[in-house]
């Protein structure tokens, strides 16, 4: 079973800065991709910032340059590092990871799993 728990949330005046941190639980995987997606009040679910299997990374253009997301070695932990906090960064961040598993010698599939949220408040 998969596990996902994110922490590190909480409030900050503009300008400051959160480190988010997502522990991801799994095993026999041969590929994972993990990234970061946010839910402010009454706007849909929108990505953030991704790190892949293969260590690329991507960001919205609305965090780039502020935000920068890494993982441990061993891919268990996925960070979300944010400076220059804006109160439009204001939401409940959500980690999500996609796994795939050796199936017949190949690794293939695509298994989504996600966090509960931890809540990011930006006050001006």
């Amino acid at each position: 079973q998969v596990q996902v728990v994110e922490s590190g949330g909480g409030s900050v005046q503009a300008g400051g800065s959160l480190r988010l941190s997502c522990a991801v639980s799994a095993y026999s995987y041969c590929s994972i991709d993990m990234s970061w997606y946010r839910q402010a009040p009454g706007k849909e679910r929108e990505f953030v910032s991704a790190i892949d299997n293969d260590g690329s990374t991507r960001y919205a253009d609305s965090v780039k340059g502020r935000f920068t997301i890494s993982q441990d070695n061993g891919k268990n932990t996925v960070y979300l590092q944010m400076n220059g906090l804006k109160p439009e960064d204001t939401a409940m961040y959500y980690c999500r990871i996609v796994l795939r598993r050796w199936r017949w010698g190949v690794c293939r599939g695509s298994e989504d799993s996600w966090g509960h949220g931890t809540q990011v408040t930006v006050s001006s």
